[in-house]
């Protein structure tokens, strides 16, 4: 992430003025994320580098002019299922509706069954289509933090990915049973 904050700044550098006060008019509309009770404008670096790291996370291509943030339909997972059938673990998001291609799932590493606050979370993929209601992510969960052991929690977090701009975005836990 650190090597990609780098490259958007250097990109930054390289704009025109023109380009770079366009970033910075679109910035001067957006709020940072509170902390400590405080929040501001972002800069127009700040928002270049916003959106382009989240294109780059996903393989998409860098934008040199800012992009207009979209309107977020609902989200389509609507909780986390996690099953232990005779040792296996499953675990599912279960989906209403198709999430589309845009929805980004993160998740932490197995917690105490005790931990509430939501850990540091990875991204783990987008979520895959749904079958019968429930969008499996076992394999994209498994493949980052190996299969959890039963009694241990798992949290996921999904969000709307668009033109670089993140979605509200919607946490889930669970914890995985005991053998069934």
């Amino acid at each position: 992430m650190r090597s990609i904050l780098t490259l958007q700044s250097a990109r930054f550098d390289g704009l025109t003025p023109a380009q770079q006060d366009a970033w910075t008019a679109a910035a001067a509309l957006v709020q940072s994320k509170p902390s400590l009770g405080q929040s501001g404008p972002l800069t127009g670096l700040q928002l270049f580098s916003k959106i382009n790291a989240t294109l780059a996370l996903y393989g998409q291509e860098p934008v040199d002019a800012p992009t207009v943030k979209p309107t977020f339909a609902a989200l389509a997972p609507q909780n986390l299922t996690i099953t232990n059938t005779a040792g296996v673990i499953a675990i599912a998001l279960t989906c209403p509706a198709d999430p589309g291609v845009n929805t980004t799932l993160r998740g932490s590493s197995p917690q105490h069954s005790g931990v509430r606050a939501l850990p540091s979370l990875r991204i783990l993929g987008m979520v895959p289509a749904p079958a019968a209601g429930k969008s499996d992510i076992t394999a994209l969960y498994t493949a980052r933090y190996g299969v959890p052991a039963a009694g241990s929690r798992i949290f996921v977090q999904c969000a709307l990915t668009q033109d670089g701009w993140m979605g509200p975005a919607m946490s889930f836990t669970a914890v995985v049973p005991a053998e069934a």
